[in-house]
């Protein structure tokens, strides 16, 4: 194949993308919405807000995900990423696309050519929340081609509505907790320590994560929902663990 052929679906997505329409009108309606939150500080240095249905993640992630409710029309032929953060989103998004593409980026070709080599998986997969629906930016996603790969850390309750109605398929990965808990710490004080805040120790995570103050949770809300979804539609829900 041409390398022109080989790249194709991503070159549409990056089409889409910067060709994108605006909506600062709607963006600025879910920023007061998510803004009239109730709000605390979580793991990292920024503002968590709680969403209705109970989780809690900063101002961007909100806004992107309701804009994506709002906007985005899902395909039976989808598959979306769902995971909570440093919960082996790389590692899935990594196998998830080189099985999809393997026709166009056979194993035995050259590796330098793979977009997972010169994007990345974060770049090959795109999140809802934080690369497609952000900046004001409305993206028209129905000139991909079939199949559409996604990637989101919201709960299950929250996805975009039309992702289960329309049998989209998704892939979950669920980590031990004790571990989601101390990656997610080490990450959040690499941030906190980039904005010269003092390191934020060990027992006082371990409390903001029981109490659901970590992104996209409570843990154990967020694992259940999907869990849930997976005993109730199996053929569409795949589950790992």
């Amino acid at each position: 194949m041409s390398p022109s052929t080989q790249t194709s679906p991503l070159q549409a997505e990056q089409d889409a993308c910067a060709e994108a329409e605006t909506n600062p009108e709607l963006y600025q309606y879910f920023a007061n919405l998510v803004s009239s939150l109730p709000s605390s500080e979580g793991l990292s240095h920024n503002q968590f807000y709680r969403h209705d249905q109970g989780w809690h993640t900063g101002l961007v992630a909100m806004v992107g995900a309701m804009v994506a409710d709002a906007c985005f029309t899902a395909r039976p032929s989808d598959i979306v990423v769902a995971t909570l953060p440093k919960s082996g989103t790389t590692w899935i998004k990594s196998l998830l696309y080189a099985t999809v593409h393997r026709r166009e980026h056979h194993p035995g070709a050259d590796a330098a050519g793979h977009p997972l080599t010169s994007l990345g998986p974060h770049g090959c997969i795109r999140f809802f929340e934080y690369q497609l629906y952000t900046r004001d930016k409305v993206p028209d996603l129905g000139k991909l081609p079939d199949p559409r790969l996604f990637a989101t850390h919201l709960p299950f309750a929250s996805l975009p509505r039309t992702i289960a109605a329309s049998g989209s398929r998704i892939v979950y990965v669920c980590r031990d907790p004790k571990d989601h808990l101390i990656s997610q710490w080490d990450f959040a004080n690499k941030f906190r320590v980039m904005n010269r805040l003092e390191p934020l120790p060990v027992e006082a995570a371990a409390e903001l994560f029981c109490r659901g103050l970590s992104p996209f949770g409570p843990y154990w809300d967020h694992v259940l929902g999907y869990w849930r979804a997976r005993l109730a539609r199996p053929r569409q829900v795949l589950f790992f663990r």
